[in-house]
């Protein structure tokens, strides 16, 4: 199949607000997406009880932890904590630039997954700017190991992830997914995929502090039987996989643009998704900046190398 690309940048049409509990912290936060100029990209702003605080660029050059979520800023100082879901929603339905103002550390969980975050981007509409988009192309392979675990970008004729999981826990197992990526595709496969977690491991982040607003409603838990205790079961027979990849997705979005190539992982998470990008952008070999340059009727888009975004983080 030829590349599918939207030629112009995107943002959100009208505000929309929402409202949670973060997963960690057990803490009440709201959010709201707000329209942004083109070649803004995506930026936190954080609410203090004085008016707007400080700015967070949804940039993988922001990372500051990635232990059991993706957090950008300082972890013993101000941060924007468990992004990872708001970035993958905006990376399903294609949007670039956004401002996401939050009145707190971290970002709410809701169900687990990011469905209601396309909800909300839904009810504000998208807009189309009159700004080309830019897009990162694979040009050769880039792959990085730790353990049996690994990651690589390899060129690809669209957007595509093939992500494997592998768990002793014989409720989860060896499970793959593996798709091109647009945004029906996203709502469809993607988005209502929740995070999980073992019953066995509750105390043990409790007592770190985190998990705290964990609970079965906002995520899928896997107990001492080795059996899924959620009421409801599964959304997908193959759910964890699947959320293993809107993390993936999550992740990714921290480049600073979209891709075109393809990202496979097997027994992937937050670090090695990050270490994965920080490689291929660290290779100004492995990869182009391009945009759409012509487009026939019945033929994919001509595509032309270009400067990159200044919001890209090999820009700052």
């Amino acid at each position: 199949m030829g590349i599918v690309l939207h030629d112009h940048q995107t943002t959100v049409k009208t505000r929309a607000s929402l409202t949670g509990t973060g997963v960690h912290s057990g803490k009440e936060v709201s959010i709201s997406f707000l329209p942004a100029d083109a070649d803004t990209g995506i930026v936190f702003q954080l609410l203090n009880e004085e008016g707007p605080g400080r700015e967070f660029r949804a940039l993988f050059s922001e990372i500051g932890a990635t232990d059991l979520c993706t957090m950008l800023g300082d972890p013993a100082g101000e941060h924007i904590a468990t992004v990872e879901h708001i970035m993958a929603a905006l990376f399903g339905l294609g949007i670039d630039n956004v401002l996401i103002e939050i009145d707190g550390h971290e970002v709410p969980i809701l169900d687990g997954s990011a469905m209601a975050f396309v909800e909300a981007i839904d009810h504000a509409g998208i807009e189309t700017l009159p700004v080309k988009r830019r897009y990162i192309r694979v040009v050769k392979p880039v792959r990085i190991e730790n353990g049996a675990s690994w990651a690589e970008f390899r060129p690809y004729d669209g957007t595509r992830f093939e992500v494997e999981i592998d768990f002793e826990s014989p409720a989860i197992g060896r499970q793959l997914f593996a798709s091109d990526i647009n945004a029906d595709i996203f709502r469809r496969d993607i988005a209502r995929a929740r995070t999980f977690g073992f019953m066995k491991d509750v105390e043990r982040l409790w007592a770190a502090g985190y998990a705290l607003g964990s609970s079965l409603e906002n995520s899928l838990v896997i107990g001492d039987d080795n059996r899924v205790i959620n009421m409801g079961g599964l959304r997908y027979p193959n759910e964890f996989v699947r959320h293993k990849t809107l993390d993936a997705m999550g992740d990714l979005a921290l480049a600073g643009a979209r891709f075109i190539g393809c990202f496979r992982s097997y027994r992937g998470g937050h670090r090695l998704n990050a270490a994965a990008l920080r490689r291929l952008l660290s290779d100004r070999t492995a990869f182009e900046i391009v945009e759409t340059t012509r487009r026939e009727r019945g033929r994919a888009a001509e595509m032309s190398a270009v400067n990159a975004p200044l919001y890209a983080p090999w820009m700052i």
